[in-house]
């Protein structure tokens, strides 16, 4: 089964008013309502880029253990810095509702079993790249400066490398969030003025193939993401599979080669719409796939690091916004929701979102994870 790809380029081109750009923002929506994510394309977006990042963060990664806990800021709740492998949990390993999701699934499409499942072995480096508030905010925490390696060869290449990829997949998932305001029926700005100030964040994932290389290996936990949108670019390596609302089927996912990225719904566009568009579930583990890559990588690149990097980008909105579900919205997801279980379909459990702060639903996952106490 193949994502929905949604054309960046036909909504630039515009005007925004046009019948065909109002169907490409339509199908964006319904993209991220029936399968929670999405292909995107974007002209803009370079694969040299990309490449020049995944390599910066392989030889950031490849470092001894004792340099990477100099970048650490626990204290921060790792909203900046390094997270090492072994710290962040799955929340689904806990969390009822998240369970019932997975007990609902027909087996063969269930996730790999991560009932006693440890800290995921994955390790992550968040870099900022936000926009200051111009007001005092009540979530310093999470809007912290940078941390910049220390290390000399990296130093030099990272703030510009790291900003360079960063600004493209910003760009690329801030149009899109426009364009699925626009094909919900709602003003065109109403999520990308709320996540102007948002604590966006670069935010490579890396999992040490030698040590984790094994298959059917749990990189990270079935799991949902808790901000706005998460935007991927291509891997080297294969595992991340994502789940369809709409069947309830995993799919491996395949992003094309070309300007084109991954997005994901997170758990902030589930809370302001109500659950009309719900978080997309997904898993990265070591498969038959990752396992050709590995040898592949391993006789074409003997030299370089045996390390897999997501290449993934955070979107939030802002930390002192009032998440609130859109009145319009919510009424669409009490609607879809009954139709689905008219028609016999598990849509999960039925969720109250109760007005708080952006910052606190992101320290309160932060807790549901482990990442702060």
């Amino acid at each position: 089964m193949d994502l929905p790809i949604i054309d960046l380029d036909l909504f630039l081109a515009g005007p925004r008013d046009s019948e065909a750009v109002v169907q490409e923002c339509k199908k964006a929506a319904d993209a991220l309502i029936f399968y929670g994510a999405l292909v995107l394309h974007d002209s803009r977006v370079s694969e040299d880029d990309n490449s020049t990042f995944l390599d910066l963060i392989e030889d950031y990664f490849a470092q001894p253990q004792e340099e990477l806990k100099k970048d650490e800021r626990p204290e921060l709740g790792y909203q900046v810095g390094v997270t090492l492998e072994n710290t962040e949990k799955p929340k689904c390993a806990v969390d009822e509702p998240c369970l019932r999701v997975i007990e609902a699934l027909e087996p063969s499409e269930r996730p790999l079993d991560i009932s006693a499942h440890d800290p995921d072995p994955k390790c992550r480096f968040f870099w900022r790249m936000s926009e200051a508030p111009p007001y005092p905010t009540e979530f310093p925490g999470l809007n912290a400066s940078n941390v910049v390696p220390t290390t000399s060869n990296l130093k030099e290449r990272w703030s510009v490398t790291m900003e360079k990829w960063g600004k493209s997949m910003k760009s690329a998932v801030a149009v899109l969030a426009d364009m699925v305001a626009i094909g919900l029926g709602i003003s065109a700005e109403t999520f990308s003025k709320a996540g102007r100030y948002g604590p966006h964040l670069l935010a490579p994932t890396a999992s040490d193939l030698v040590k984790y290389g094994q298959k059917d290996t749990i990189l990270a936990g079935f799991h949902t993401d808790l901000n706005f949108l998460t935007i991927h670019g291509r891997s080297r390596y294969p595992g991340l599979h994502v789940w369809a609302r709409n069947t309830g089927k995993r799919i491996p996912v395949k992003i094309p080669p070309g300007n084109n990225l991954l997005v994901q719904a997170g758990k902030q566009l589930e809370h302001i719409t109500g659950g009309l568009i719900k978080a997309g579930f997904h898993e990265v583990v070591v498969n038959d796939q990752t396992l050709a890559v590995i040898e592949e990588r391993k006789e074409a690149f003997p030299d370089r690091p045996l390390i897999r990097i997501s290449s993934t980008f955070f979107w939030h909105l802002s930390s002192d916004y009032d998440l609130i579900p859109i009145p319009v919205l919510n009424n669409k997801a009490r609607v879809l929701r009954a139709e689905r279980i008219k028609s016999g379909k598990f849509d999960g459990d039925e969720t109250v979102y109760p007005p708080m702060k952006v910052g606190q639903q992101v320290r309160n996952e932060l807790q549901h994870i482990a990442l702060l106490a």
